[in-house]
């Protein structure tokens, strides 16, 4: 009796410049972003009241200078209370993590699933022509998984 195999046949690779189920189609475009100017005490607001963990800072010409996460506000909460210094005024550019990661909008998201695996990150901002136009986080990958589970998976 010979071993079956269970596997079906393999999916040509895409041709060309073709790239199923890119990043760009599933990227959160409304984000909700930060100043480098804004105090931290602003930001913990803001991450509270709209359920956020985090976000992209950009400048006045929307290009993208940092990420403020909640990691962050309370990295600086810690060692205002530390060193017993008021953290009302702290601005966001002192806090923010300023040598920012980003991910390009035309990558695959099994490529970029793979990239939040390796990264550790929670969300990846998308920059096209220097300016900030979306993010893509991982629960934007697990809902592209599950709108695509219907489909061949290539």
């Amino acid at each position: 009796m010979g071993i079956k195999s269970f596997q079906g046949p393999r999916m040509s690779k895409p041709s060309g410049d073709e790239i199923p189920f890119k990043v760009s189609d599933f990227m959160t475009k409304n984000l909700i972003t930060f100043k480098p100017e804004q105090s931290i005490q602003e930001v913990i607001e803001t991450l509270i009241s709209k359920r956020i963990s985090g976000g992209p800072v950009v400048n006045e010409n929307n290009e993208l200078v940092g990420i403020i996460s909640e990691g962050d506000c309370i990295s600086h909460i810690s060692k205002s209370r530390y060193y017993n210094m008021p953290h009302e005024d702290e601005k966001v550019e002192h806090n923010m993590i300023k040598n920012v990661e980003t991910i390009d909008g035309d990558m695959n998201i099994f490529d970029a699933a793979d990239k939040f695996l390796k990264a550790k990150r929670r969300r990846f901002p998308i920059v096209e022509d220097g300016k900030l136009v979306g993010q893509i986080s991982q629960k934007d990958i697990l809902i592209a998984t599950r709108n695509l589970k219907s489909s061949n998976w290539k």
